[in-house]
């Protein structure tokens, strides 16, 4: 579109385009795009004090999910919440990622609680979109994770585990690792052939993505 309407410089950094440009385009990323809920300008333009608000919530809710004593019904509840603050906030997302509860999250990915693994899958996908989490998330395991739930979690973890990879696939080095993971790329494959239509799609975008880099 913005080339259509006659531009003719990059949209970010103002600097001039070729006569003609060679586009390629990104199909991941705008399946990463398609699957994020655009915050309103309500939202957006909320005041500082409220944002404040959400953050001292956040800390709670941290607190709540990586206690040993907290129960699967607490955690959930601090799951769900938890997803919606970091889909919309990026300082949110920080802050969680700061706070040390990825690796909570991940033992419920582990959890054989559907519901629990839904939500920790969720907020881990919500954790990806900062550049600067993607590769802290690979080191600290969630590959393995990912692929576990592919073969054997619930339609909805299947298509958000495989979302996930797409948005880890972004950063180039973590192309080459899921590659290289035992079974990350045949189980995407295998949903590829027996999965839902969502399944489908979303495998078909990571595999996508993958592919980019040539040992793949």
């Amino acid at each position: 579109q913005w080339i259509d309407s006659g531009n003719r410089t990059c949209p970010i950094t103002k600097l001039p385009l070729s006569e003609n440009p060679s586009l390629i385009p990104n199909h991941a990323l705008r399946s990463l795009i398609s699957n994020f809920a655009h915050v309103s300008p309500k939202e957006s333009s909320r005041p500082r004090t409220q944002q404040e608000h959400s953050q001292s919530q956040s800390q709670a809710l941290i607190s709540t999910l990586v206690s040993r004593s907290s129960s699967n019904a607490s955690k959930l509840e601090s799951l769900s919440r938890l997803v919606r603050l970091t889909k919309r906030d990026s300082s949110i997302r920080r802050k969680v990622t700061e706070s040390g509860v990825v690796r909570a999250a991940l033992d419920c990915v582990d959890s054989c609680n559907q519901v629990l693994q839904e939500k920790s899958l969720s907020l881990l996908l919500n954790l990806s979109l900062e550049d600067d989490n993607k590769v802290g998330l690979v080191a600290d395991g969630v590959i393995r994770r990912i692929v576990a739930v592919l073969r054997v979690g619930s339609p909805d973890c299947k298509a958000i585990a495989a979302t996930l990879l797409t948005s880890l696939a972004v950063v180039e080095v973590n192309k080459a690792t899921i590659g290289s993971y035992p079974d990350a790329i045949s189980a995407l494959v295998y949903l590829l052939r027996v999965g839902n239509d969502r399944e489908r799609k979303e495998s078909a975008t990571a595999l996508y993505a993958l592919c980019s880099f040539p040992d793949n």
